[in-house]
């Protein structure tokens, strides 16, 4: 039996006052594998690939590279905390924990929000890949719209297969997490395999050295800022893929010994994709034929890989991609049903007894799986007659996510400036030690900077249309207005009280350093 054992674990759980009551089953790999699963490479890289070429060029590459670097800053401090508070619906619960009850639940609200959008945005990528490998799922239009967005019927086409994809990945959810983490190993595992593969048969396939990447194609040419404002639109693409590794950390209470697999499977999960996407991204300009070629920024690496190995093997690399746009989609519902199941339980939702109930045998929380499947849907249908809402919905989740990291890694730095983080009662789970203050300093610059960069209102990413241009500010603003309307309405004068059928047992001190006593004022 590992160090902590489940007994261990539902002893140190109740230290914070809650029962076990989801099913601690789960590895060291499956952690790792939720936080992979969610970055996922192939599922952002083949969905927006195109657009970044198009905006950037080949150094779309050192975007990459620095996003890389910030959102590790990010995952550091997320390490330390998964360390501390091994918890469902983590960035809820850190938040909690180093800012207080009123960002926790902007934080957790902002993050459900934001999850319902990205399972949407990631499921119509189904389009960029499938119609690629077989006409059969173009169940709309034709073989001119495979593999796109930009026309009426591959739009349409994409919020069917999305659709499709959420039913699925709910269904599976709703099995419980035995099931939902062998399927998710799994696709990991093909995505892994596959994704290495396609590195090492793309260096067979080189027309250029990797100085291409310095070749901007003269894309800064009418642009207000010149290459630069090029690059930083380009950018958008690293910056949606690299996130959602604090998935990692969400299925705590379902993994064993959790104070030591959830810190290193946060960080290792973000290197891994991080050194392949890297990988993959340079060999991918350098394979490409002509670096002009208008169709890399119409249909993304799919094209590329097809172009280079052929349309047998690179079909087999689309089926892959596909296989992990649908881990990808899994991996997100699953961390939104987790955090709407522990905010339930505070009594921090409305119907939080049933939300946060959990079914006997299986041990998953049925009604967030439901809710978070029927929400989606009705996203996915409110766009099906309109191809410039992808973008929109990718932009404005990217935007939702960095704003719940900066309501974390803010509040975490101004502790640190105060002296009161890490706490005396730390011990010796994972640390920065003498470089925390640096580390949690250049996360919450970096989180800023990007999503005020993602959000400004640029017709190259959200359409010229004034609604769209303006749809991130539209749509986090009101979501924060109603939010705090919400919270300051219901909760503000009703302190943080777990609901009696997930309390712990009373002879668990809740005093404990591990406990509620450590929450920030």
């Amino acid at each position: 039996m590992a160090v902590g054992s489940t007994g261990n674990d539902s002893g140190e759980l109740a230290g914070f006052g809650y029962k076990q009551e989801l099913d601690r089953s789960l590895g060291n790999f499956s952690s790792f594998a939720a936080g992979f699963s969610y970055i996922s490479i192939l599922t952002g890289m083949f969905e927006l690939f195109g657009f970044g070429y198009a905006q950037a060029g080949p150094p779309l590459w050192w975007t990459w590279i620095i996003v890389l670097g910030g959102q590790m800053l990010v995952a550091l401090c997320f390490a330390e905390l998964a360390g501390q508070y091994p918890l469902a619906g983590s960035v809820y619960q850190w938040s909690k924990r180093v800012a207080g009850d009123f960002a926790s639940w902007m934080t957790g609200w902002i993050y459900i929000v934001g999850s319902f959008v990205t399972v949407a945005a990631v499921a119509v990528a189904w389009q960029v890949v499938l119609p690629q490998v077989s006409t059969k799922f173009e169940f709309v239009g034709s073989a001119a719209d495979a593999g796109t967005y930009s026309t009426a019927n591959g739009a349409k086409n994409a919020i069917i297969l999305g659709a499709i994809l959420v039913v699925f990945a709910t269904i599976i959810n709703m099995l419980g997490v035995k099931i939902m983490a062998r399927v998710n190993n799994f696709g990991v595992l093909a995505e892994l395999i596959g994704s290495t593969i396609l590195v090492i048969l793309l260096l067979f396939h080189i027309h250029r050295g990797p100085q291409v990447i310095v070749h901007n194609l003269g894309l800064g040419q009418g642009h207000p800022w010149g290459y630069f404002g090029a690059f930083i639109v380009g950018g958008i693409m690293s910056a949606y893929v690299m996130y959602g590794f604090d998935t990692a950390g969400t299925l705590a209470e379902e993994t064993n010994d959790p104070r030591r697999a959830a810190p290193p499977a946060i960080w290792r999960a973000l290197i891994a994709a991080g050194i392949i996407g890297g990988a993959l991204l340079l060999l991918a300009m350098m394979d490409v034929r002509t670096v002009t070629d208008k169709n890399i920024g119409l249909l993304g690496l799919p094209y590329i890989v097809k172009q280079a190995l052929g349309n047998t093997v690179g079909n087999v690399f689309l089926i892959d991609s596909a296989l992990a746009i649908t881990v990808c989609t899994l991996a997100i519902e699953t961390a939104c049903i987790r955090l709407l199941f522990a905010m339930a339980r505070d009594g921090r939702l409305p119907f939080g007894d049933s939300i946060a109930r959990v079914s006997g045998r299986r041990k998953v929380p049925i009604v967030p799986a439901l809710v978070t499947g029927i929400i989606t849907l009705g996203l996915l249908s409110l766009n099906i007659a309109n191809q410039s809402a992808f973008l929109t919905l990718t932009s404005v989740a990217i935007v939702m996510f960095y704003l719940c990291y900066l309501g974390i890694t803010g509040p975490m730095l101004l502790r640190r400036l105060r002296g009161t983080w890490p706490t005396p009662e730390h011990g010796n789970y994972f640390s920065l030690g003498r470089f925390g203050t640096a580390v949690n300093l250049g996360a919450v610059l970096y989180g800023a900077v990007v999503a005020f960069n993602i959000a400004w209102p640029r017709a190259a990413v959200y359409g010229t249309a004034w609604y769209f241009k303006w749809g991130a500010y539209e749509f986090v603003g009101a979501t924060i207005v109603l939010g705090a309307i919400w919270y300051f309405a219901v909760y503000a004068k009703k302190p943080i009280e777990v609901i009696e059928a997930h309390r712990a047992d009373p002879q668990f001190d809740l005093r404990t350093p591990a406990g509620l006593g450590e929450m920030a004022p």
